[in-house]
């Protein structure tokens, strides 16, 4: 897909900067573009930064409905999301890059990663099946779909007590359920880039065997990594994760070895 930068449209950094959180590091060797869970935004990921170290720049995805863009209307149609959502994403690709999705952002990641050229280094998805599997908990009543969301850990139980907050939550949590469990990928050639799913051992949503079908998605070679802990084992990025990531990005930084002369 190629970005149709037209006269009065934003212009590509402006473009990209609505669409991502935090400042870029122009001297990070290797950029890690995040995307959330559903209702979820950059607070997840603006941590990673100071926990991964120096050369590696963060780039939390923001999409509408959520924190400074919460008066947008979010998207209930996922090509309608990639559509915009890569060429806001391509100014960023000029260096080495990884992507990481979490729950719903692992099915955002592997539609982005079908598109964006140059390919990413490598992908991790975390707490979510393969593509493809659908529901119907968009359409539960408000309070039903709050405390599924709830029971995952990843929803304060306040939001439960707080019609004000609850309100504004909402419509993007719907929203982005309604994304996932409408969600029909087409049919593509597996990725070329190496994949590594992760997942805690007590995810009510998703178990390790379902998350070793990711690697039926990819010719670039897989791994599973299975983590102590819930839907949200990842929150404030434990080590045995961080150093998961960090040998994830080392392969695609690291230089190629000199060939030896005999």
């Amino acid at each position: 897909m190629t970005a149709d930068w037209t006269a009065g449209t934003r212009d590509p950094d402006t473009t990209t900067a609505h669409w991502t959180a935090g400042t870029r590091d122009p001297d990070a060797a290797v950029r890690m573009i995040c995307f959330a869970h559903a209702g979820g935004g950059s607070a997840l990921f603006l941590p990673w930064r100071r926990l991964l170290g120096p050369g590696i720049d963060v780039v939390p995805v923001v999409l509408p409905g959520r924190e400074r863009r919460i008066q947008e209307r979010p998207y209930t149609r996922m090509a309608d999301l990639v559509e915009d959502l890569v060429p806001a994403l391509e100014p960023l690709l000029d260096r080495p890059y990884v992507l990481f999705g979490h729950s719903m952002g692992a099915m955002v990641a592997y539609e982005v990663a079908q598109r964006l050229r140059p390919a990413p280094g490598t992908m991790f998805v975390s707490g979510r099946r393969v593509p493809g599997v659908t529901g119907e908990r968009h359409l539960l009543g408000d309070r039903d779909l709050l405390r599924v969301v709830n029971g995952l850990g990843g929803t304060p139980s306040a939001l439960l007590d707080s019609p004000d907050l609850a309100n504004l939550f909402l419509p993007a949590l719907r929203a982005d359920f309604q994304l996932v469990e409408t969600y029909r990928p087409t049919a593509t050639p597996p990725l070329a880039c190496p994949l590594t799913a992760l997942t805690g051992d007590a995810d009510p949503e998703v178990t390790p065997a379902q998350m070793a079908r990711w690697g039926d998605l990819t010719v670039g070679g897989f791994g599973l990594h299975v983590f102590p802990g819930d839907h949200f084992y990842l929150k404030g990025l434990p080590e045995a994760l961080r150093r998961t990531l960090l040998d994830g990005v080392d392969r695609i930084s690291r230089p190629p070895a000199t060939p030896r002369r005999s």
